[in-house]
């Protein structure tokens, strides 16, 4: 397992060992929905709890409207505003406090800060380690650190096998004189823009298929089918993160390619889905966009069913 070190300097070191442990996101068409009878086991791990910062570093050029796609919805997980209408964003996140029971406090996300690199400080090729590299640019402590790399950005197995991951890396602090301090573990997310490389895989069903049934592409409800379908990935990859963010929490089959919350319900985001067809959604009547989740700023999202720890099945919004 590939490992490197680096340091921070500020009024205290943090020596930041960088390893792990990391989680593909893939959305083959292909796929079937799992035997939605077994349930997730629970591994005896901690869960992300109480209040966390959600950082975004922004690789590369993004518009500022492609932006607030992202925030707005990051905004939207926690928001308990009344003026937005239900199905809302933040009762699609309430579905992971399923698992919560008896094991933590739920977890209650925020948009924290947001970091640009728009001179590609590492290239336009970026390797696990180098994602990571970009991932402790962010606060570690509290916090998910969030990667998004623009549309001309390769990543290593970008499109052949994953549409992003998520992993966590390990920090050893250090005072001032060298004392070794407690361990921790940081959980940080990258999810690409597969708009010019592989929209049919990961923009899905902004996009055509490149596998399976064919049928008409749905339109991105923000008009951005890249960043749409970034979203779709954002949101599985954070439940998978919340759920699972050490490789010890929820998860079905091996550790190292697991059935998450989220992955435990491929292609499914309304009622009566099936493989090429997401389901029964909702339809903005005037951008005629398909969405199951209302956000903050009048924003709509089409969010993934997440895996119902209480009934054994994947749960949906509409």
């Amino acid at each position: 397992m590939a490992s490197f070190t680096f340091v921070i300097s500020s009024m205290i070191r943090f020596f930041i060992a960088i390893s792990l442990f990391q989680i593909s996101a893939s959305r083959m068409l292909s796929e079937f929905i799992p035997d939605q009878t077994q349930s997730l086991k629970y591994h005896n791990g901690v869960l992300l709890s109480g209040k966390i910062s959600v950082n975004l570093i922004w690789y590369g050029k993004f518009k500022p409207s492609q932006k607030a796609i992202v925030s707005d919805f990051i905004s939207s997980l926690s928001s308990s505003r009344p003026q937005i209408t239900e199905p809302s964003v933040s009762t699609w996140w309430k579905l992971t406090e399923k698992y919560y029971k008896k094991k933590s406090s739920p977890l209650f996300l925020n948009l924290g800060k947001q970091i640009l690199d728009e001179n590609y400080s590492l290239g336009k090729s970026l390797t696990n380690k180098k994602i990571l590299q970009l991932a402790s640019k962010g606060e570690q402590r509290n916090a998910i650190n969030v990667v998004l790399t623009a549309s001309d950005v390769t990543v290593d197995g970008f499109c052949m096998s994953r549409c992003g991951t998520h992993g966590f890396g390990s920090a050893v602090r250090r005072g001032s004189a060298g004392v070794k301090g407690k361990n921790y573990k940081f959980a940080y997310i990258w999810v690409g823009n597969s708009e010019t490389q592989c929209p049919g895989h990961c923009a899905w069903p902004f996009h055509q298929p490149m596998y399976g049934p064919q049928s008409p592409p749905l339109i991105a409800p923000n008009g951005d089918m890249g960043m749409d379908g970034m979203i779709i990935n954002l949101a599985s990859l954070l439940a998978g993160t919340a759920t699972n963010p050490f490789g010890n929490g929820y998860y079905q089959g091996p550790a190292e390619a697991p059935l998450e919350a989220a992955s435990a319900c491929t292609g499914v985001y309304g009622k009566g889905a099936y493989p090429g067809y997401a389901g029964e959604l909702l339809t903005d009547s005037v951008t005629g966009g398909s969405y199951n989740a209302n956000g903050g700023n009048g924003r709509k999202y089409l969010l993934p069913a997440l895996y119902d720890p209480a009934t054994s099945a994947c749960s949906t919004l509409v």
